[in-house]
């Protein structure tokens, strides 16, 4: 895991005492990875203040579920090479209608459209603070 100084707002260290990648540097290379894809409708919520689950959710969807396979490697592929970080958890790779990568500080869902739809997280969590992720190109 990457040693970076502590965030204030940050609530997760390793099993070391080092503290997991800077959340706002992982939703970074997050984020770049998803727009690298066609992710669409990328939000991040702040949930640090709501739950003990994790400090960040990036949430975006895909209309197909190959552009969903193509989005989660995108995202392992270059939070490793970016800062040699790895998922601690992934769920739903095999189904590719929700994939969850679970980076411990910041969880990624990618949804298939209809799907996200259906979940709504972003109703679930209306309290955090909000996101919107553009692509400026």
């Amino acid at each position: 895991m990457t040693n970076t100084s502590p965030q204030a707002d940050q609530q997760f260290t390793s099993v070391n005492d080092q503290t997991t990648a800077d959340s706002d540097k992982l939703i970074d290379v997050i984020t770049e990875a998803l727009l690298d894809r066609k992710a669409e409708d990328i939000t991040v919520l702040d949930v640090h203040d709501l739950t003990t689950l994790a400090d960040k959710f990036v949430i975006c969807h895909a209309k197909t579920d190959v552009q969903i396979k193509a989005i989660a490697d995108n995202v392992n592929k270059e939070t490793k090479e970016q800062l040699n970080e790895k998922a601690w958890k992934e769920e739903g790779r095999e189904q590719r209608r929700w994939v969850i990568l679970d980076y411990v500080n910041v969880v990624v869902h990618i949804f298939k459209q209809e799907l996200r739809e259906y979940y709504a997280l972003e109703r679930m969590w209306n309290d955090a603070p909000v996101r919107k992720v553009k692509d400026e190109a």
